[in-house]
């Protein structure tokens, strides 16, 4: 179950959701905006920018940060200072909260957080293959949800340790593709298994579909308003198809709480998105402890995957023994 179905159809609904603004209050402050071309003047342009260079640490140049890169978040931080100062409200910049960084990340607690995703998703994994036998009829495919979900997850920990437009259209691009994919197992655990040509071509309708989907993001134009409008719809029906089948199933499977309480807890968490704030200790905003939440609702849902496809084997077997 892809932790990011939950956030992306709440916040979709709330109206509200992670679409970056061109300009906030703070990099339309006048004084961010002359530090800033002061800075650029002195430090990004022949000598300047040949000192620049010389002084920059080689971890920092090769995460691709650059002298404007540093101006901007030299000249945030002093208008942070003044906003501070006169007892004013922290303001964002260009679309985001003022973070601390780290070495070279740039929303360090987000990056970690999304590590420990991924870390987590790779022990269940593991645990998975160690557990349930390859004739399991789920076993392959819930090793490649495992997979899309890493991978995920990785390219959430590049969006948040550097943010480009590369980084944020892979970590945009792999999150629907976890939702998708969300989609694709709960179709072949409910209807596939018994009916695999029509978990086929569905598995074929959501592979065109997010090929469309990048395709129209990447080669018209990236719509934050369609791409949130697509993830909100995919995600409802996720939502909704597992909380259904678990209904039907919950007397004959007791484990199906597992399910349950992880999509209900996504849920639920989820709504900490909506509690806009600045970080604390310029570290910890919404987006963080939410990644931080998730990782035991992604354990919980291994187990429930590790107790169905046990029990689809059984089943199995049963079946081939009565014939």
């Amino acid at each position: 179950m892809a932790a990011r179905t939950a956030l992306l159809f709440l916040l979709g609904a709330a109206g509200v959701g992670p679409v970056p603004s061109q300009g906030s209050q703070g990099d339309r402050e006048p004084v961010y905006r002359d530090c800033l071309a002061h800075c650029e003047r002195r430090n990004c342009s022949e000598a300047g920018l040949r000192h620049f260079r010389s002084r920059q640490p080689l971890y920092m140049s090769l995460t691709g940060w650059t002298c404007r890169d540093d101006c901007k978040y030299e000249c945030m931080w002093l208008t942070v200072g003044l906003y501070l100062q006169e007892g004013s409200k922290v303001p964002q910049f260009h679309g985001k909260w003022p973070f601390s960084r780290f070495l070279f990340f740039q929303e360090p607690a987000s990056a970690f957080a999304s590590f420990l995703n991924g870390l987590a998703n790779l022990v269940m994994l593991n645990k998975y293959k160690a557990t349930v036998p390859h004739s399991s009829p789920m076993y392959h495919t819930c090793i490649a949800f495992s997979r899309v979900s890493l991978n995920a997850w990785f390219w959430s920990m590049i969006f948040h340790t550097r943010e480009t437009n590369l980084t944020e259209k892979m970590d945009y691009f792999c999150a629907s593709a976890v939702i998708l994919y969300s989609v694709y197992l709960c179709c072949v655990r409910t209807l596939g298994l018994k009916r695999p040509a029509f978990a086929t071509a569905f598995g074929g309708f959501l592979l065109l579909f997010l090929a469309c989907h990048v395709s129209y993001l990447t080669l018209v134009r990236f719509d934050y308003g369609y791409n949130m409008a697509a993830n909100v719809a995919i995600g409802l029906l996720n939502l909704f198809w597992w909380l259904g089948w678990c209904r039907q199933n919950q007397q004959r499977l007791p484990y199906v709480w597992k399910c349950v309480v992880v999509v209900l807890l996504l849920q639920i968490l989820a709504l900490l998105e909506l509690l806009d704030f600045p970080p604390l200790f310029w570290v910890f905003d919404a987006h963080a402890i939410w990644h931080i939440s998730t990782i035991p609702v992604n354990i919980l849902f291994y187990s429930f995957l590790v107790d169905d496809s046990l029990y689809l084997l059984k089943a199995n077997s049963e079946i081939l023994k009565i014939d």
